[in-house]
């Protein structure tokens, strides 16, 4: 997916603008207004240390549809419970800020940055998302 070239879908207007765009799902694969978990990451075999795992990785994906931003993307990985749990968190509004609520200890992390709202020296990464047509992309630094 080439950044001239791809365009999010009318349900967006922003253009797709990181440099690196991979598919991680396709629309379908989304729950409104919830939370899925993708698995992404690096699972080429051209590994020569065949003991090591693939650098793969949960991400926790949010449909928002008829907010002006309708996808978000934080990692999966709840640092504080110690499990792979976010992306079944429930999303909620907090201090006018829209978070996920982490299933096992309540905790909030702001959607748009990660920021557990409770400490603020806990963080989630974030990834940009775009639809292009009925594929959502991930944008990634590779």
């Amino acid at each position: 997916m080439h950044q001239a070239s791809a365009r999010q879908s009318s349900h967006t207007s922003n253009a797709i603008t990181h440099p690196h765009w991979l598919p991680i799902c396709q629309r379908s694969d989304l729950v409104s207004n919830s939370g899925v978990c993708a698995l992404w990451g690096d699972t080429s075999s051209e590994k020569t240390d065949y003991l090591a795992k693939p650098e793969r990785k949960g991400i926790a994906l949010f449909f928002l549809p008829g907010q002006e931003r309708q996808l978000y993307a934080v990692d999966n990985w709840d640092p504080i419970a110690q499990a792979g749990i976010i992306s079944r968190g429930i999303i909620a509004e907090l201090d006018g800020e829209l978070t996920i609520a982490s299933p096992l200890y309540k905790h909030h992390f702001r959607l748009e940055d990660g920021v557990c709202m409770e400490d603020g020296n806990i963080q989630l990464a974030t990834y940009p998302l775009a639809f292009n047509g009925n594929t959502v992309y991930i944008g990634c630094d590779k």
